[in-house]
């Protein structure tokens, strides 16, 4: 039986290596490159009833975790944007949870968000290999912990998201709807 760190984190934690060579960024863009093909092939054909599976009891269904790594990844690139552009800028932190839990997170068809995850992975893609290894020291400051950090260790920090959420897409499957999310229930703003 698996335990709930284990289900939560079934890679286990991003933790930042010391050192973080060219290669090593190469292959962690690779990964941010492949990942909306990836997510494609395994939950593109889901059933809606599949898509409510979730990876453990309590966890996002699979729909949440696509509509999430969306919007995460939007995040993500409009804060790189900030640190190229201004000093160790301050970004903005979200609520993700709550996000999840809005109506296009939690009922919406994931169709949008995987031609979105495709297209902002293609530019973001084009953005990191156009960096120097100077534009990877680069910094912002995540608010929550007023802590710099770097371009270099936010690339390494989302391949590890691509391939956490990845992992859990699979684990839901693997469950084959063990676990579900909450009933769906009608959103106030849908039509009656």
């Amino acid at each position: 039986m698996l335990s709930e760190e284990q289900l939560k984190y079934p890679i286990g934690r991003f933790l930042a290596p010391d050192t973080i060579s060219e290669a090593l960024i190469r292959q962690w863009v690779d990964v941010l490159e492949s990942f909306p093909f990836r997510v494609f092939q395994v939950a593109g054909d889901l059933s809606p009833a599949q898509l409510d599976w979730a990876y453990r009891p309590g966890g996002w269904t699979i729909r949440q975790v696509v509509h999430h790594c969306a919007d995460s990844h939007m995040n993500s690139f409009v804060r790189f944007k900030w640190a190229l552009t201004e000093s160790k800028p301050v970004i903005k932190a979200y609520e993700e949870a709550k996000w999840a839990r809005l109506a296009d997170s939690y009922t919406a068809p994931i169709e949008p968000s995987l031609s979105l995850l495709d297209a902002l992975h293609q530019r973001w893609v084009y953005l990191l290999r156009s960096l120097s290894e100077n534009d990877r020291k680069r910094t912002y400051v995540h608010p929550e912990t007023n802590r710099e950090i770097s371009l270099a260790t936010t690339i390494g920090m989302y391949a590890w998201h691509c391939e956490h959420h990845y992992t859990h897409i699979l684990q839901a499957l693997e469950f084959e709807g063990r676990y579900t999310g909450q009933p769906r229930q009608k959103h106030p703003t849908e039509p009656q």
